[in-house]
């Protein structure tokens, strides 16, 4: 939500295109996150959607230092956001690396009956 606000600031030109962009790419990492929940059943798909919400968060870092390049963000702002970036980007990667902590092991539940 922070980048939807920061990115109402950002040039009329940019709209279809770098604000477009980091919107997609930080709202997907969400919506990745949300996928790998669902499918914590199955731990290579859960992985999978781990890898993909890794990939968005790495791209919306992408468009933070182009729109501080471009001027439309403060150094500090961009600071700040790169950070919890990499807050987000180390915790999907601890969950990718230890998914047994995350995932339903059906079997456990079968041999309890």
């Amino acid at each position: 939500m922070t980048i939807f606000e920061l990115t109402k600031s950002f040039p009329v030109e940019e709209c279809y295109s770098l604000t477009d962009q980091i919107r997609r790419s930080s709202r997907s990492v969400a919506a990745n996150l949300s996928e790998a929940w669902r499918k914590r059943r199955y731990p290579a798909a859960f992985i999978s959607k781990l890898n993909d919400a890794e990939s968005e968060a790495a791209e919306t870092q992408t468009w933070i230092e182009i729109a501080l390049r471009c001027g439309y963000l403060k150094k500090d702002t961009a600071l700040e956001l790169d950070y919890r970036c990499e807050e987000v980007l180390s915790q999907l990667v601890a969950m990718a690396s230890h998914p047994e902590k995350w995932t339903i092991n059906s079997n456990s539940s079968a041999s309890r009956s």
